[in-house]
């Protein structure tokens, strides 16, 4: 990806910045030569995914709902992407009013932070949760939500609340409603990971994957890169402030599909161990991203074999790195 003279901020922070998602935000915003802050508590990110951008990451360890370190953060930054959170639907499930705690309140301290920092955008991460168990497909931005766990609560309420800032404090919102986002970096060790990191992990150690429902729920997997490209267009495109946008490839594909296609890479034959569906999750999902094409100019750039086979060397590599 290049980006260079499109960039019409040069300081921006990321919550979150060590994570999956947020650490690849980093790596683009690095080598168009922006100054990047990161603030992260380290509950779920690690140091490890910026290692090799050196000191060129200015990194903060904090928590979002810490106002006065947030507000020293944003200092100077004209763009926030805002990537902090539980990001997981079980673990709201089991623990709603924990997770809320970060997901909701957590989120309107950044608002609030951009507020008194003069921030002129910030860019929210969403998600596809909020459309529910809605059968027409694909989903569209204006189809009505239908949240089915507290996770789906939690960042359409978000979502609301980016509109109110927008409207009643000028602040320049957009937010992103990631589908499933997987790439390199993703940590499997966690029961709450992306199904890939997980299949991917039990690929290499030859054990079967525990498939959750009967494995013909459908999703739309999205390549992580892709998802930052999405992120930084967000960050620049002039009139969409107050916006929500699907980020995702408008295919899918099973998830009994997905084992398959990963186990032939890795060259085992195993079956997978089928389980009880969980509460909240979802039995179909597949994205449009028309208004995502037309107003921030976005196009996945990965199809699935590409990110597939980046995304396995990836987790080949550390699996060998592991062993030895």
């Amino acid at each position: 990806m290049a980006f260079s003279s499109e960039f019409n901020f040069s300081r921006a922070l990321i919550t979150g910045g060590a994570g999956f998602i947020g650490s690849h935000i980093a790596d683009v915003l690095v080598r168009a030569g922006r100054q990047v802050r990161v603030i992260d508590n380290l509950a779920s990110g690690s140091l490890d995914n910026l290692a090799h951008l050196g000191d060129r990451v200015d990194f903060i360890h904090g928590d979002i709902r810490d106002a006065d370190l947030l507000l020293r953060a944003a200092r100077g930054c004209e763009v926030i992407f805002h990537e902090a959170a539980v990001v997981s639907v079980t673990r709201t499930v089991a623990a709603p009013v924990e997770t809320a705690a970060v997901n909701d309140m957590g989120t309107l301290q950044v608002l609030d932070t951009a507020r008194k920092a003069g921030v002129r955008r910030v860019v929210l991460a969403s998600s596809s949760a909020v459309y529910g168990d809605d059968p027409v497909m694909p989903k569209r931005e204006e189809m009505r939500p239908k949240p089915m766990s507290p996770y789906a609560v939690q960042k359409l309420t978000n979502e609301h609340y980016a509109r109110l800032y927008h409207e009643l404090y000028g602040i320049e919102t957009v937010c992103l409603r990631y589908f499933n986002v997987y790439g390199p970096r993703q940590d499997p060790s966690s029961p709450y990971s992306g199904v890939i990191s997980i299949f991917m992990t039990r690929a290499f150690t030859g054990e079967p994957p525990v498939v959750y429902g009967d494995g013909e729920q459908c999703r739309d997997f999205v390549f992580v890169e892709d998802v930052a490209r999405a992120n930084l267009l967000a960050g620049v495109a002039p009139d969409i402030s107050g916006g929500v946008f699907n980020v995702g490839t408008g295919t899918a594909m099973t998830v009994n599909d997905l084992w398959l296609s990963i186990a032939r890479r890795a060259g085992i034959d195993a079956a997978p161990v089928y389980a009880p569906s969980r509460p909240g999750d979802i039995r179909e999902s597949l994205s449009s991203i028309d208004r995502a094409e037309a107003e921030l100019g976005f196009r996945p750039a990965y199809d699935f074999e590409r990110g597939i086979d980046i995304t396995m060397a990836w987790y080949r590599d550390r699996a060998e790195r592991k062993s030895t």
